[in-house]
């Protein structure tokens, strides 16, 4: 299959692709696209790969919007570190959704399904309704609920994370830890003292590591610590605008999707 990966995360699109070297070696990737722009650019453009696995949260948006600009005619597994969008994935193209991170076995029977829904449609036995019958079973809602359950594995809390200066290894207490967040698609944490330190990890990756009452992914580019967060203050269109302690350079903005959850967390 030829197969387009939209992912706006570098180092989750590469592991993407190692995974699919690993399972599906004959497939090929015929592009990485990292917004929503390029993608519907992409898509106008090239001719339709077979399968597209796309994440939902893009640099420009999310990535249902995609589908309202283009003919999207191909399968879609979709990949996300959000499981509250399992009902609207299963409203277009999706035929599963995956968790992130992503896993080798949780790929390779997403492609196994694909493979058993291509050969159901084209089985002579089958006649046109059984096999649309079949394919809605399977692309139901509650399908899709199951699927987002059995992925959500058991918590498994980091107390500690490993870094690098120099030549010195040494770990940092969660504890002492303000917030996660992204530079030039590279990884850093920061203490309550105000030191930074870059970590090999996604920020999808650091979600499934952190207690959910301490943390939240206020965006793509932040995961803060509840005492980290020093202010909140009204924003355009239902956003939030949150600052920071210590400051953070950068403006931060919780999506009006997301600012309920946050609130809620805060303990409105």
């Amino acid at each position: 299959m030829n197969i387009l990966i939209i992912e706006d995360e570098e180092a989750t699109a590469r592991k993407l692709q190692r995974l699919l070297a690993q399972v599906a070696p004959a497939d090929v990737v015929v592009g990485q696209l990292g917004s929503v722009e390029q993608s519907v650019e992409w898509l106008r453009t090239h001719p339709m790969p077979d399968l597209v696995l796309m994440d939902i949260e893009l640099a420009d948006g999310q990535s249902f919007e995609i589908f309202n600009q283009v003919a999207v005619t191909c399968p879609v597994i979709f990949t996300t570190a959000y499981d509250e969008f399992a009902l609207k994935a299963f409203k277009v193209n999706s035929i599963d959704y995956l968790l992130k991170p992503v896993r080798e076995d949780d790929l390779r029977s997403a492609l196994a399904k694909l493979q058993n829904l291509k050969q159901a449609l084209n089985h002579p036995a089958h006649n046109l309704q059984a096999s649309l019958a079949n394919l809605l079973q399977q692309l139901s809602p509650s399908a899709a609920t199951r699927i987002g359950a059995h992925q959500v594995e058991p918590r498994q809390e980091r107390t500690r994370f490993m870094v690098k200066q120099g030549q010195r290894l040494f770990s940092v207490p969660t504890e002492d830890i303000t917030y996660f967040f992204t530079r030039s698609k590279i990884v850093f944490l920061k203490t309550h003292d105000g030191q930074e330190w870059m970590i090999d990890y996604t920020l999808d990756e650091l979600e499934s590591m952190l207690a959910p009452e301490r943390f939240f992914r206020l965006n793509r580019q932040v995961i803060a610590e509840l005492r980290a967060i020093d202010k909140v203050n009204l924003y355009f269109n239902g956003k939030l605008k949150v600052s920071l302690q210590p400051t953070f350079a950068e403006e931060v903005l919780v999506s009006r999707e997301k600012a309920g959850d946050f609130k809620r967390w805060l303990g409105e």
